[in-house]
């Protein structure tokens, strides 16, 4: 196996469209690597860069200590998974996960050795014979995961390789490919849009926007201490409560003005942004540090119900104040009882809230 870096990666097309800018990663040896954002973030594009299916316009790329720029696809030590599966229709599943080895002119008792121990730990052994029309969209995904596995490659790279299966399908197959991970112990560099996958299968997470990097780093590292609003905005479902403000100080003690709602921050919080008093900001809560009732200690809002979506174990409150919009995350015992148009006191836990640089976007309470 081996680490993967970018350094200064750009990529600008013939019309001048500038995809990706100046990205500079360093993806560890063994590490599961997940590129997330929105569509048209370029992580494909980055991803593809790495497998040499896209040239890259600036920069430079190393798999292992090897540059590899100027090096082709097949010779990069890489395995790609793509979203479509991309099997020979013509071919059995044994004669799929063959095909490379047969290029490479691997002995044909080493070639049986590797494709069935790769199907045992797949769970295909029993779909070897079988043509790839004939599997489930599961298995198609399982046969190409396993013809990247027989290939040895230093790095494993996976373009949305769950997107087309059904919503349960894809919670066993996530639940999969990260005791792949565990067991080859391999690098793996994986991209998707959905935020979901990526924390719950990343050793690490690039979130990605219109080609830029905002931030790497551990999953939950990202949920508590997002670098800034797109970040906060992104990571967690569902999306962090963001909304636009002003900060006051009021006899020493710092608050943050939205419309008619005034919170008092505590002293963490307030101490590294006394400076801005003054200054517009965005103000972000997530919608699980919003409670039901009342506390002295806590910052009370009266809002209007607007919709309640119960989700089995939990409901999802939509209110109004003073004409801003919130959602909080409850538990659905707690909220049983809520009905649509009422009034009620919601407590917003202060010590996790977030306050962001209006222009910049940047966290300024971490």
């Amino acid at each position: 196996m081996a680490k993967v870096v970018l350094n200064g990666i750009e990529k600008v097309y013939p019309n001048g469209f500038k995809a990706v800018h100046g990205i500079d990663l360093e993806i560890k040896d063994g590490e599961f690597m997940v590129f997330v954002g929105p569509s048209g973030c370029a992580k494909s594009t980055t991803l593809r860069m790495i497998a040499g299916l896209e040239d890259i316009t600036k920069g430079s790329i190393y798999i292992g200590e090897k540059q590899v720029n100027d090096i082709p696809p097949k010779d990069r030590g890489i395995a790609m998974v793509f979203q479509n599966y991309a099997l020979y229709p013509h071919m059995t599943v044994y004669e799929n996960m063959a095909f490379s080895l047969k290029i490479r002119k691997v002995p044909k008792d080493l070639m049986d050795k590797k494709i069935r121990e790769a199907a045992k730990m797949l769970d295909i052994e029993e779909v070897l014979q079988r043509k790839p029309k004939e599997l489930s969209g599961g298995q198609r995904q399982r046969v190409a995961v396993g013809r990247a596995i027989v290939r040895d490659p230093q790095v494993f790279l996976f373009d949305e390789p769950l997107s087309n299966l059904d919503a349960k399908l894809r919670v066993h197959m996530r639940v999969q490919l990260a005791q792949l991970h565990k067991r080859l112990k391999a690098t793996m560099v994986y991209v998707t849009h959905d935020q979901v996958e990526a924390m719950t299968m990343g050793d690490r997470i690039c979130v990605m926007n219109l080609g830029r990097i905002m931030q790497v780093d551990t999953p939950l590292n990202l949920y508590h201490y997002p670098a800034n609003k797109f970040v906060a905005g992104f990571i967690g479902s569902p999306a962090m409560n963001l909304i636009e403000g002003e900060l006051m100080n009021k006899n020493g003690n710092i608050f943050v003005k939205m419309g008619g709602i005034e919170l008092i921050l505590p002293f963490s919080k307030a101490d590294k942004i006394r400076a801005r008093v003054g200054k517009r900001i965005w103000f972000g809560i997530r919608p699980e540090h919003i409670c039901l009732g009342e506390d002295e200690s806590a910052a009370d809002v009266n809002g209007r119900i607007d919709v309640i979506e119960h989700m089995g174990n939990e409901s999802l409150v939509h209110f109004y104040q003073d004409g801003l919009q919130v959602v909080a995350k409850l538990d659905s015992m707690d909220s049983k009882d809520l009905k649509p148009g009422e009034q009620s006191a919601f407590v917003f836990n202060m010590e996790k809230c977030h306050i962001f640089d209006y222009d910049s976007e940047e966290n300024l309470s971490l």
